[in-house]
């Protein structure tokens, strides 16, 4: 599909959108009925995001709940353009976004931020390991993934294909905010893999000033399989969790509060293949791995009665430490040397494994941010302008395949969204970051310094009628980082990327018929990437491609009706193209299969929830790479009894892969899980 193509599609989609609205008597009638959090309409899983020209999509606790995963990467795969190298591990996952993030080499690219109670986490391209998000999705009450560039400035630099942030919960989410004690207990199973998970909050007020909450998960998940019922490898893992946080609000007219959280998650491993892709066929052999993440954040907020001070201060740490050791023994390099004469180059197996397997690795990132919001009109333009400063500071160890050093940074931001009257909103962004990169040891213990301006903005226009379409253009750098320092190159040329965006949106309430509402939005893009630093060629790991184009069509739509009868679906069309020295061109690794998700569900009022949810990917076909395409259905049930001796719980059960189809998705390096029943019994005391 040529760019010109996909610009036909979001033309389609802009036209039936626009149709929409001029055949809506009630919009076009009765404005007043566009404001639907004042009116009693149906509701579906998931609300689309109109009323921006960002390309963002929000997934809260209900959703978390219902959609019952296993990992923060199953949690946000059903958002358009995100997409899954592996999924089911925390080990061996990672999550692509638009083409960029993790890949079946390395678990993440520098391209796609993730951010947790505003502290930066995750590791660099560490080799064959995945994402080193090792969280559960149990500690979280929200989940936002922000596509592209544009709406990315306050967040960080060099960001291409979008950023993950995830909030964790709060004990005023359980006491609502009442002086009291409440707990919870989630116990939640799955028969692919006798999967068990056991979730245990307690949530206590001793004032309606202070709150206190403690999270602690276990989740266990033996060997899963697939559709064939063969056991897909290094799918096995045990992850404890545990969540800590507090909040105390004081001050005058309790404007001001400082709140503390602090998470930890690991994994002990033993006898286990290094390669958690599983792409090398054993030559790395195995390792015995230990990983622990934990993420602490102190926040301090201000925000008195006036219009220009809204201050939130953010000290965060984020520490991912992962400590390896070789299995004598497991290597086929080892076992059959000759197998690997070419990687071996003559040279014997060496004693304790190859040294990118017996390694250890650790990052720690210190950051401060302060930022303030600020509403102010200049003549008939309102603003809301959001400006801060951040300190960075990353550490990482040295290891036997990757240097170590430090990284330092310093960013100011401003982001400023204006409203010209009731149609106009624009939103111009400027970030500028500084970077001083210091190696730790010979021969990589250089001194570096990189800065860049970056910055972007939006323009959004949105009709009386509930119609809207908008554009944006962003420019943003990827400052070299630390594992760029075997390289003098490198760490001198940042690499840099444009984003230019155009879509529209519909949203509006009694459309078809009386309290229904119906929500659109259909977003194209264009992203150009080049000083590439991040890429070498396939077959080469000295020369780097020139160039990196990307392009794609989103669609997000919700159609809810006053019988509780609901209908989602997002899909996905993305194309790429790597530009090699000497002109040559091939399809870009990163690009994932053309995919739909469509979900028809009906609500019993508050008690009863029904739904079935289908998967598809389209044959993938770039040339090269051939992956079938497939369509895997999903049933789930949620049941939250509203009166008698069941009162307070909730039951959900979920089918998923209804059929048992075996299939292997386009950028994973395993075959996808086969049928599994999953149950969720909670209860709150």
């Amino acid at each position: 599909m040529t760019f010109s193509t996909l610009r036909g599609a979001l033309r389609t989609s802009t036209v039936c959108v626009f149709a929409l609205s001029l055949t809506s008597p009630a919009s076009a009638q009765n404005n007043e009925k566009l404001s639907l959090g004042t009116i009693l309409l149906g509701e579906s899983k998931r609300e689309i995001q109109t009323d921006t020209a960002t390309a963002v999509t929000e997934i809260d606790q209900e959703e978390i709940n219902d959609r019952q995963p296993g990992t923060i990467a199953e949690l946000i795969d059903s958002a358009p353009g995100v997409n899954l190298v592996n999924g089911s591990t925390p080990q061996g996952s990672g999550i692509n976004i638009r083409g960029y993030g993790a890949n079946s080499t390395f678990g993440s690219d520098q391209k796609v931020a993730v951010i947790v109670d505003g502290a930066s986490v995750g590791a660099e391209e560490l080799y064959r390991i995945g994402t080193q998000l090792f969280t559960d999705p149990f500690l979280y009450k929200s989940a936002e993934v922000i596509r592209g560039t544009v709406g990315s400035f306050e967040y960080g630099s060099g960001i291409v294909g979008g950023v993950v942030k995830l909030e964790t919960k709060d004990a005023s989410d359980f006491t609502g905010g009442a002086v009291g004690f409440v707990g919870t207990q989630t116990f939640e199973f799955s028969s692919n893999g006798n999967g068990i998970t056991s979730s245990t909050n307690f949530a206590w007020q001793p004032t309606e000033q202070a709150e206190f909450l403690l999270n602690y998960t276990r989740r266990d998940q033996d060997a899963q399989s697939d559709g064939s019922g063969n056991l897909i490898g290094n799918s096995a893992f045990t992850l404890p969790s545990f969540l800590l946080k507090g909040k105390y609000t004081f001050g005058q007219n309790r404007d001001q509060s400082l709140a503390f959280s602090y998470s930890e998650s690991s994994t002990d491993e033993k006898d286990v293949p290094y390669d958690t892709f599983l792409t090398s066929q054993g030559s790395f052999g195995n390792v015995d791995r230990r990983v622990d993440s934990r993420t602490a954040a102190l926040t301090y907020r201000y925000n008195p009665a006036s219009d220009l001070i809204d201050l939130d201060v953010v000290l965060s740490y984020a520490d991912q430490e992962i400590e390896q050791s070789y299995v004598p023994g497991s290597s086929t390099c080892e076992i059959n040397p000759a197998s690997c004469a070419g990687f071996l180059r003559g040279r014997p197996f060496p004693a304790q494994g190859f040294g990118t397997v017996n390694a250890d690795h650790r990052y720690e990132t210190t950051k401060l941010t302060a930022k303030n919001t600020s509403l102010f009109a200049t003549g008939s333009i309102s603003h809301e302008l959001r400006t801060g400063v951040e300190l960075i500071r990353k550490e990482r160890r040295d290891a036997n395949s990757a240097p170590g050093g430090v990284d330092n940074r310093v960013a100011i931001f401003a982001v400023d969204q204006m409203r010209i009257g009731d149609a106009w909103t624009v939103t111009p962004a400027l970030r500028y970051e500084h970077s001083k990169v210091t190696g730790s040891t010979a021969p990589n213990d250089g001194t570096f310094k990189n800065d860049a301006l970056m910055g972007g903005i939006s323009v959004r226009y949105a009709f009386a009628n509930g119609f809207a379409v908008f554009g944006s253009a962003a420019h943003t750098e990827n400052l070299p980082i630390i594992d760029d320092l075997g390289s003098a190159v490198l760490m001198t040329r940042p690499e840099k990327s444009q984003t230019f965006e155009v879509g529209a949106s519909y949203e509006g309430s009694d459309v078809f018929q009386s309290g229904d509402s119906f929500s659109i939005k259909g977003n194209l893009y264009k992203t150009d990437l080049r000083d590439i630093t991040s890429y070498t060629v396939s077959g080469s790991t000295s020369v780097y491609a020139d160039r990196i184009e990307t392009e794609g069509f989103e669609l997000e739509a919700s159609y809810a009706m006053e019988s509780g009868l609901y209908f989602d679906l997002n899909t996905n069309l993305s194309r790429g193209t790597e530009f090699q020295p000497g002109d040559a061109t091939t399809a870009w690794r990163g690009v994932a299969a053309d995919n739909l998700q469509f979900t028809v569900g009906k609500k019993f009022g508050d008690e009863l929830d029904l739904s079935w949810e289908v998967v598809a990917d389209k044959r993938f076909d770039d040339g090269v790479n051939v992956v079938p395409g497939f369509g895997v259905h999903n049933l789930r049930a949620t049941y939250k009894p509203q009166h008698g001796v069941l009162e307070g719980t909730e039951i959900r059960v979920g089918v998923e892969n209804v059929f048992d189809k075996q299939y292997t998705r386009r950028l994973s390096t395993r075959p996808a899980s086969g049928r599994s029943l999953k149950v969720s019994l909670a209860a709150t005391f």
